[in-house]
């Protein structure tokens, strides 16, 4: 292998590891490691779309979105599927599915609520810095499943 793809191999590496960091960090709750994960400094360079969301822009409103999210799941875990990563430079796309397990407060003395399945496909942008790869923008669209369309029987155009 010659120099060039032994880096190449190393910074896909080093973008798969950041973002299986947010993703961790998301699970745990940990709202510092998470805050680490994104691109330093309060400009309206960050954005991030939640399914169903508006688009968020600026690294405050990015923050304050998890932080809304993580104060409201009491548990949360990502099985990452179709990772795959593209670079140009010093930027990174990372396209992959979010096959998320959920779960809200208790109910009825139970110690977690009922778990809820999602399909969410994602796309992250990363940038190197000098601490490594920042996060850049997270979008998310939901998968819909036949459950979720209309039961007209028309197929949809």
């Amino acid at each position: 292998m010659n120099e060039e793809h032994a880096q190449a191999a190393a910074d896909i590496a080093e973008v798969e590891a950041a973002n299986t960091a947010f993703y961790e960090a998301l699970e745990r709750g940990d709202y510092q490691e998470l805050s680490d994960c994104w691109l330093p400094g309060e400009d309206l360079t960050v954005s991030c779309v939640h399914p169903g969301w508006p688009v968020l822009t600026g690294r405050g409103e990015v923050l304050r979105s998890f932080a809304l999210i993580m104060a409201n799941t009491e548990y949360i875990q990502f099985f990452l599927t179709d990772v795959n990563v593209s670079m140009t430079g010093d930027t990174a796309l990372v396209t992959c599915t979010e096959n998320i397990l959920s779960g809200g407060p208790a109910e009825d003395g139970n110690a977690l609520g009922p778990l809820v399945g999602q399909l969410v496909v994602a796309t992250n942008v990363f940038r190197r810095t000098a601490d490594g790869w920042k996060l850049w923008s997270h979008h998310g669209s939901p998968v819909l499943t036949e459950s979720d369309e209309d039961d007209d029987g028309e197929t949809p155009s």
